[in-house]
């Protein structure tokens, strides 16, 4: 089993209570959601993930709980989930965005430019696009957009030119050729750029659509929550903290909502209270431990009455 990340500060954030109905949104190989589901007496554990090699992994892991719910579901659609299981109100949510490590160690996923494997980098390995149908449509335009918003790449553009290049002679074909494509775009051909692990992370978000996911399913989230209740969410990169961030920020601050003339028809309360003004980042010791928890960030926030 994977390390889960921030384990001690995921618990504590979010004050399991032995008969409380928690949702382990990306309950990957069952990490957190086993230590959750080690402190339920009678209460109840939903655990969704896109990835379906992911719920056969946490099947086997939370075997021995009878009250844990497993579902090939994205959490975007969490409303709906728990409407469907008759659910109307939960104690605790997690939020484990981005991609797993399982994910990263199997080349034949293509998420990691360390590894030789296809151009796929779909976390639901059911769905219909994939990286490679992805770079085999874009824009050179479109790409370099891509590029720049989901990886802060300052020369974007000439990445972007390179894959396409590449594309256009038919030698874009597997995790191998776009890092050598990245190379190309800088003009280093001896030295893998650094820019390569960001086209990747750039390239993976939008073929997963995972910003689109992560803001719908924080906003869910937060409807769900019962008074009290908490959500913990842990991002990995800038873009997804920022979301996070910018979400609780603005849930906690009460609407106003004003009549065509300006004057104020009603003030509907803040709907969270930030409990973390600054994340929670894995100390020293975790890191050494496990050295792809060093970007870990973690924010909570709890449901107002």
């Amino acid at each position: 089993m994977h390390v889960p990340v921030l384990a001690d500060a995921v618990l504590a954030w979010l004050n399991v209570q032995p008969g409380g109905t928690y949702v382990d949104c990306t309950v990957g190989a069952g990490g957190h959601a086993s230590l959750i589901a080690a402190r339920l007496t009678q209460g109840r554990l939903i655990g969704l993930d896109r990835d379906p090699s992911a719920i056969a992994l946490a099947r086997e892991q939370l075997r021995h709980y009878p009250f844990v719910t497993l579902l090939h579901r994205n959490y975007g659609d969490l409303r709906r989930v728990l409407a469907e299981l008759d659910i109307v109100q939960v104690d605790g949510i997690l939020i484990d965005a981005g991609v797993s490590s399982m994910q990263i160690d199997d080349p034949a996923r293509g998420f990691s430019f360390q590894a030789t494997g296809p151009l796929d980098m779909r976390m639901d390995s059911t769905g219909q696009t994939s990286a490679a149908d992805y770079l085999a449509r874009v824009s050179e335009e479109e790409l370099a957009r891509t590029l720049r918003t989901y990886g802060d790449i300052g020369p974007a553009r000439r990445i972007a030119a390179a894959i396409v290049r590449r594309r256009l002679k038919g030698t874009l074909q597997t995790t191998h050729d776009l890092g050598e494509a990245v190379g190309e775009g800088l003009g280093l051909v001896r030295r893998r750029p650094e820019e390569v692990r960001t086209v990747f992370q750039a390239i993976r978000i939008a073929v997963n659509e995972e910003y689109r996911w992560l803001e719908e399913g924080l906003e869910q989230a937060i409807d769900a929550l019962a008074p009290g209740g908490r959500i913990v969410a842990i991002a990995f990169h800038s873009g997804e903290d920022r979301i996070v961030k910018n979400r609780f920020r603005a849930a906690a601050r009460p609407v106003r909502e004003y009549a065509p003339d300006g004057r104020l028809q009603r003030e509907r309360p803040a709907r969270l209270r930030v409990l973390t003004p600054k994340p929670v980042m894995p100390d020293k010791d975790e890191t050494r431990a496990n050295p792809r928890a060093h970007s870990a960030k973690l924010r909570a926030a709890e449901r107002t009455a």
